[in-house]
């Protein structure tokens, strides 16, 4: 048996109060002096016990009275599943937890854990948890279990939040996904966060989680926040040496709930500081701020934008790289000079090359009867407009170039012999000269760029459209090792690449100046030459720039016959990455060296996405993912006393208790009005 209300079972010490009633009224027999005793009645021993008892009787009841009406009032039960009363209905809890960086703020982490502690704490014995850590994508993932000191050890041994964006979406299809494959109906998720508005998509839209999974948000996030963010940087990846100064521009916003309004920022190159700033910040929009630099050397530099002024020190740091690389020394050899600058075959090379400020091209140009070898000591890239017997020692000098590392571009013209081309060059040259086909200008007949190769690097910058006509071409056969970039409307090879040696050619089958086309005159003109021959000279330029979680391609630092790369990262660790997978998930903002012989440098950036301190309400998550079809869960209270008055209903022993309170107090009306006092 056992009592639903059990704290009324205290009224039983007032059973008592008719005892003491009893005991402080009690009166001892007066004594009387009489004369004589022959006038008073004599009374019977039997009489005078019956009335002892009919007083100790009532005085039974009346205690009686007072103990059954106690028992109504706690409602006595009698049940053997009295343990369900308790609510020990198991139930299936997943836990979210989130890591991402906006949990680095203040106290959130610790909060948060101090949470999940606090909801692992209440669970019941027989209940089946796990713990999900989680960012934009899940971090640890545990499965159902009914250990929960085990889970327990898991949240104290995490280290802390990353440096990621948030999703909710992703880890509430999980927890969705692992409830489903437990055998209990009461079925949780908690979702323990700071709830960044960002967290939520619009992309997550329609999807609820699995009727009867009930939803709990619980926001350990700070009501105030302070914090300036660099939402963008912009600034040049490659330059060329020894030229004007260069602007870096920075964007920087206040994305607390308390506004900043103002911050400090300073660019630092190779660490150390060359400007610094300090920025009015408006309410509701971004301030540019311009910091100038120069960079007198070439090679790889570092660079770091620090903003100060808030208590979010995480993301208060932008790096970046800039590879300083120095003019290219372009030879022209011009084959058919001209006194007319319009004819002249090398003019209009020479104004794309150099007709703007700053150009990355220092160009020579020379007629072939004054063409020295010895110039090609000095040059990265030779350029042979129309250019017909050279003779034999240049010549050689062209292939032991080539060779060596050298690069040359062929653009032949009309004076070119096919024959005497094809003997001099054919061993560097990426195609052999067959004859020049000119198109009949009576008719208007011409040929077009129809087939580019978009995804090489020369020519994948070049977005403009190929409208140059092309009046005379060189109908050419490519070589087995070589590849054709450019094609005309005619299926012939237009533009094709060789690598020679340690050298690279390359083959322009029609000639750069205007006497075959128009292609000078055209718009593409210009950067087609700049993008064709920085290609040739200097390295691609590789992708430098990163955000946390992105994956980083180190193939090009591989050397020839190395089994590992060394990766040394922001915070001074050194990872050894296998050559045959050179593939890093960046991990934290910051500077990575992966230099196999020198420096080069990778820059990790955090997304601004997860720097914005902006909040949700934890019951808009609980509108977006419940299920329609999932009845609101009740309290545990509600429900237990649901379930007592389940169990009680076919019972109803107070009732029967009361009726005999009833009777009891009739019985004792009775025996009160007989019993002498």
């Amino acid at each position: 048996m056992t009592f639903l209300t059990p704290l009324f079972l205290f009224g039983l010490l007032a059973a008592a109060i008719p005892v003491a009633i009893h005991l402080i009224r009690r009166e001892k027999p007066p004594k009387v002096i009489f004369s004589t005793l022959r006038f008073i009645k004599t009374t019977t021993k039997k009489l005078v016990l019956f009335q002892q008892i009919q007083q100790w009787l009532l005085l039974l009841l009346r205690s009686a009275v007072i103990v059954l009406l106690v028992l109504a009032f706690a409602r006595p039960l009698f049940d053997q599943s009295i343990a369900r009363m308790l609510d020990a209905e198991p139930e299936a809890a997943v836990v979210l937890f989130d890591v991402s960086l906006s949990m680095q703020y203040g106290d959130n982490f610790e909060r948060g854990r101090e949470a999940v502690r606090q909801i692992l704490a209440d669970l019941s014995p027989g209940d089946e948890a796990a713990l999900v850590s989680f960012a934009s994508t899940a971090v640890n993932v545990s499965e159902l279990t009914t250990d929960i000191s085990q889970l327990r050890s898991q949240v104290d041994a995490m280290a802390g939040p990353g440096y990621d964006t948030v999703r909710f979406f992703p880890a509430l299809r999980l927890a969705n996904e692992i409830l489903d494959s437990s055998a209990y109906e009461a079925k949780k998720v908690y979702l323990v966060s700071d709830f960044q508005a960002n967290g939520l998509t619009e992309t997550d839209q329609g999807w609820t989680l699995a009727p009867g999974v009930s939803f709990t948000g619980i926001d350990v996030g700070e009501s105030e926040t302070r914090n300036v963010l660099l939402t963008d940087v912009r600034s040049p990846a490659r330059l060329i040496a020894d030229s004007s100064d260069y602007n870096i521009l920075a964007r920087v916003r206040s994305t607390g709930s308390v506004h900043v309004p103002r911050a400090q920022v300073l660019l630092r190159i190779d660490g150390e500081t060359v400007s610094q700033e300090t920025v009015e910040l408006t309410d509701r929009s971004e301030t540019v701020v311009t910091l100038p630099a120069r960079f007198e050397n070439s090679g790889a530099h570092t660079g770091e934008i620090v903003v100060s002024g808030d208590d979010f020190l995480v993301d208060n740091s932008f790096y970046f790289t800039i590879d300083v690389l120095p003019r290219i020394r372009v030879l022209i050899i011009n084959g058919d000079p001209s006194p007319n600058w319009f004819d002249d075959e090398s003019h209009w090379l020479n104004l794309a090359l150099q007709g703007m400020g700053d150009s990355p091209f220092e160009v020579q140009t020379v007629d072939v009867p004054r063409f020295d070898s010895d110039a090609l000591t000095q040059t990265d890239i030779v350029v042979l407009m129309n250019a017909a017997d050279l003779g034999s020692s240049a010549v050689t000098a062209i292939n032991n170039y080539v060779l060596a590392g050298g690069r040359v571009l062929f653009a032949p013209g009309d004076i070119v012999n096919a024959e005497q081309f094809n003997s001099q060059f054919g061993a560097i040259s990426p195609a052999t000269l067959e004859n020049p086909l000119l198109l009949d200008q009576t008719i208007n007949d011409y040929l077009l760029i129809a087939d580019v190769d978009r995804r090489h690097p020369a020519l994948r910058p070049l977005e403009l459209d190929w409208n140059a006509r092309f009046e005379a071409v060189w109908s050419v056969t490519a070589a087995p090792d070589s590849a054709v970039l450019m094609r005309f409307d005619n299926a012939m090879p237009a533009l094709i690449e060789r690598s020679v040696g340690e050298g690279t050619t390359m083959l322009f089958a029609s000639a750069l100046d205007l006497e075959w086309s128009n292609l000078p005159l055209q718009g593409l003109y210009v950067p087609f030459m700049h993008e064709t021959l920085r290609y040739m000279v200097q390295p691609v330029l590789k992708q430098r720039a990163y955000q946390v979680g992105d994956i980083i391609d180190l193939s090009p630092e591989i050397i020839a016959r190395s089994a590992t790369l060394a990766l040394r990262e922001s915070d001074g660790t050194v990872r050894s990455l296998p050559a045959d997978s050179p593939f890093y998930t960046a991990q934290r903002p910051g500077l990575l060296n992966a230099g196999a012989e020198g420096e080069a440098y990778y820059a990790v950036n955090l997304n601004p996405a997860a720097s914005d301190l902006a909040r949700v309400l934890p019951t808009l998550v609980h509108d977006r993912i419940i299920n329609p079809d999932t009845t609101p869960q009740q309290s545990t209270q509600v429900r237990t006393a649901q379930l007592v008055a389940e169990l009680e209903q076919p019972q109803r022993l107070w009732w029967w208790i009361t009726g005999l309170v009833m009777l009891l107090l009739l019985v004792e009306g009775y025996i009160a009005n007989r019993t002498y006092r």
